[in-house]
């Protein structure tokens, strides 16, 4: 089988140009390489201050609020506790319950 000559290069030549180019990049200074763009830093976010108001709370044995009292008004809502407590089977209790601020 005979090669068509015209298009081929030796791996020679090829080793010799590949070694001309390396020499000249390292010929060139280092200043003209691009240098890394610095990282813009993000701003944190500032966490917004959340207002809670705190509150007696009148529970059921289920968990589910029954009523609600000012934090001022402890003695309201214990005996409201003790009220819905006598009047059926289940028993009921006071708890501190905090709540947000809606403007």
């Amino acid at each position: 089988m005979a090669r068509a000559k015209s298009g081929l290069k030796n791996i020679r030549e090829l080793r010799a140009e590949a070694d001309a180019v390396e020499a000249i990049e390292k010929k060139k200074p280092a200043a003209e390489k691009k240098k890394a763009a610095p990282r813009k830093t993000s701003r944190a976010k500032v966490p917004v201050e959340i207002r809670k108001k705190l509150f007696w709370g009148v529970f059921n044995q289920s968990l589910k609020r029954v009523a609600l009292f000012a934090f001022d008004q402890k003695d309201a809502a214990e005996k409201k506790a003790e009220e819905l407590s006598k009047s059926g089977k289940v028993q009921h209790f006071v708890q501190k319950i905090k709540e947000e601020i809606t403007a």
